[in-house]
């Protein structure tokens, strides 16, 4: 493999990645608050029909990604009302979420399908980008990748660092306890549910303006599912996370560059089930007592709160 093939593939596989890590961080801080939301996948799906087809009307690419966002933080925000304020059960209602997300945007897709749209514009900075090799790894990127990356160590500063940070991790370690002691649970939950929803929302948005730069319905292929697993492998901590995103978003690529050469001998229908067994183990994981402790998670992790008289 020379260099330039080298090179492409790096940047391929960074693309495959972006999706990934942009849901995930999301995932990461609404489960840090003690929600837990399995609607990744169709909040995803809505926000990229959503970014699609703002962007196929209006020519705006930022308004492309601000409708991403908006769209996933609506569908997170019915996820709240359903789970914080009528205290549904969270692993059926995000499983309801999904299914509704795949339908809505299936529905609102319909008229934009074979359409495609400008791709999200790269970073070019004279005399940078143009550099041998380190230019196009570096310095040739569109801004939703460079957001990911900032957003990886601006969430791990916000948990770490901040005393709002503190307040969310305190909210879903103990709720109880951050009730006694005067802070609101349920709205601090609705923030980090509505957060969650604006960044897979923009994970969607990514799919379909740079990574396929249309709308196909389905398009998330599994990707709301592996960023749901990403969280629990990271255990829960975004700098883990971000290489985890990476790591994935490498197989995913490397499975089909070896495939079309030949050099991979495991059947599609194998590795297309991969992601649905990773979320199968993520339940069990989360579901499990002593797993959930020895990982780290958020010990009200999926436990509903109703505040005491």
């Amino acid at each position: 493999m020379n260099d330039i093939m080298l090179v492409s593939l790096i940047v391929t596989i960074i693309t495959a990645a972006t999706p990934l890590l942009l849901a995930s961080l999301g995932e990461l801080v609404t489960e840090r608050a003690g929600v837990l939301n399995l609607g990744v996948e169709g909040m995803m799906l809505v926000g990229a029909v959503a970014a699609f087809a703002v962007q196929f009307t209006t020519g705006s690419a930022i308004l492309g990604c601000l409708a991403g966002a908006a769209a996933g933080t609506a569908l997170a925000f019915l996820f709240g009302v359903l789970t914080l304020t009528l205290t549904s059960n969270q692993v059926a209602t995000g499983l309801a979420l999904t299914i509704f997300g795949i339908g809505l945007s299936a529905l609102a897709g319909s008229g934009f399908v074979g359409n495609p749209v400008a791709k999200l514009p790269q970073l070019n900075i004279p005399g940078l980008s143009d550099l041998p090799v380190i230019g196009k790894l570096v310095f040739h990127h569109d801004a939703l990748v460079y957001f990911s990356i900032a957003a990886t160590f601006a969430i791990a500063w916000f948990l770490k660092s901040t005393r709002a940070g503190l307040i969310l991790r305190a909210v879903g370690e103990s709720d109880d306890s951050a009730h006694s002691i005067g802070y609101n649970v349920i709205r601090i939950r609705y923030f980090a549910v509505m957060f969650g929803g604006a960044m897979c929302g923009l994970g969607g948005a990514y799919l379909s303006l740079a990574y396929t730069p249309m709308w196909v319905e389905e398009m998330t292929a599994g990707r709301g599912w592996i960023s749901l697993a990403l969280v629990v492998f990271a255990a829960w901590r975004p700098f883990r996370l971000l290489a985890g995103a990476y790591l994935f978003g490498g197989i995913a690529i490397l499975q089909l560059w070896l495939q079309a050469r030949g050099l991979l001998f495991v059947p599609s229908q194998v590795l297309a089930m991969l992601p649905y067994l990773a979320t199968i183990i993520v339940l069990v994981v989360i579901s499990s007592g002593p797993a959930r402790s020895r990982l780290g998670a958020p010990a009200s992790l999926g436990k509903p709160f109703r505040a005491s008289s």
